[in-house]
């Protein structure tokens, strides 16, 4: 990973991709295992850690699975939240849109209203406490059936008005987004949610073009297998963000190592791409490393990464008047020409 030049560190950002379980980090999985009763098979935090060594996606996703089962709580819920919050007000995040998954929880006989409750306990008085402002995206697997995921909007119906969006994750291979359809409109329709999707990380291009054509999202997730011209353009013409995971592509072998990433072509193209950390926990760099990271590898200048955290802003969920807000507080640190060089 790159170092985080005080630029960065300055910066303020939107965080648009990032999963609330995929924050746990070692420390927290063992003391959330040992306060209800979860054995680990490591024999501690450092041994759990050299496990995050990853092939593909499926193989983190093994150990993702694996490390949700300590929760149990809506307590833990809670301090999984605050603890990844905490972290990004030090990073200069003004505001995050996170996943939550409940799917893995219920089907561990978790309560909806244990996962729920505990996290938007902690989301809706973030600004107050870290003073960043937090908007909730619902998670659906895509490895379960659409009838899973039409049950799990019903009910989620008593917390409607406390969630900002749909979103789509897990395996992506042979679970193509027209698979969601109906929940998705339903999401839109009966909810009143933005919606989003896991497009491009695994799949091809065919898989993003179905996330804006079946799905009609307002963001694609990932993204970055869009490089066709014609997919390009479309992205392109649309304004769709894409929220880059520089990082995690890295480590799920996405890409076999950060020169080979593709966010400066995509950027230098004129899409709209954001950068975000996924689960930070799991591959080692919270947003700030991910900024450094695409820096260093890359040569992407200072004006390049301003203008990918305006673009987070923009593409974020949030109100005409905070985005103006943060947009403004954005200008005072744009960099002075000479830096637009890369």
């Amino acid at each position: 990973m790159g170092n985080v030049s005080e630029f960065i560190a300055a910066l303020p950002k939107a965080e648009l991709h990032m999963h609330l379980e995929g924050s746990l980090e070692p420390e927290m999985l063992f003391a959330l295992g040992a306060r209800n009763g979860v054995k680990l098979p490591y024999a501690s935090a450092d041994a759990l850690r050299a496990a995050y060594r990853f092939e593909n996606l499926q193989g983190f996703l093994d150990l993702y699975y694996l490390g949700v089962t300590v929760l149990q709580t809506a307590r833990d819920f809670y301090d999984m939240t605050d603890a990844y919050l905490a972290r990004a007000a030090q990073e200069n995040v003004r505001h995050a849109e996170v996943f939550i998954g409940p799917q893995g929880h219920t089907r561990r006989g978790i309560a909806l209203a244990s996962v729920m409750d505990g996290i938007l306990a902690a989301t809706e008085t973030s600004g107050e406490r870290h003073g960043l402002t937090c908007g909730v995206i619902v998670g659906l697997q895509r490895q379960w059936s659409e009838a899973d995921a039409l049950t799990l909007l019903r009910d989620l119906m008593p917390w409607r008005d406390r969630v900002i969006g749909l979103g789509l994750g897990g395996p992506e291979i042979g679970n193509p987004p027209h698979k969601f359809t109906r929940a998705f409109e339903t999401a839109r329709t009966d909810c009143g949610w933005h919606t989003v999707a896991h497009a491009g990380e695994e799949g091809g291009p065919d898989y993003v073009r179905d996330a804006l054509h079946s799905l009609k999202v307002d963001r694609v997730d990932h993204g970055v297998r869009c490089e066709e011209p014609d997919l390009m353009a479309e992205l392109q013409d649309r304004g769709t963000p894409l929220t880059v995971c520089p990082c995690s592509n890295c480590a799920t072998q996405v890409f076999a190592a950060m020169g080979a990433h593709n966010i400066r072509r995509l950027h230098e193209a004129g899409l709209c791409v954001t950068v975000n950390s996924d689960d930070p926990a799991y591959f080692g760099g919270y947003i700030n490393e991910n900024y450094a990271a695409i820096q260093g590898a890359l040569g992407l200048s200072d004006m390049d990464l301003w203008q990918m955290a305006r673009n987070g802003f923009t593409g974020s969920f949030a109100d005409d008047a905070r985005k103006a807000a943060w947009l403004e507080e954005l200008e005072a640190v744009r960099p002075a020409p000479s830096a637009a060089v890369g």
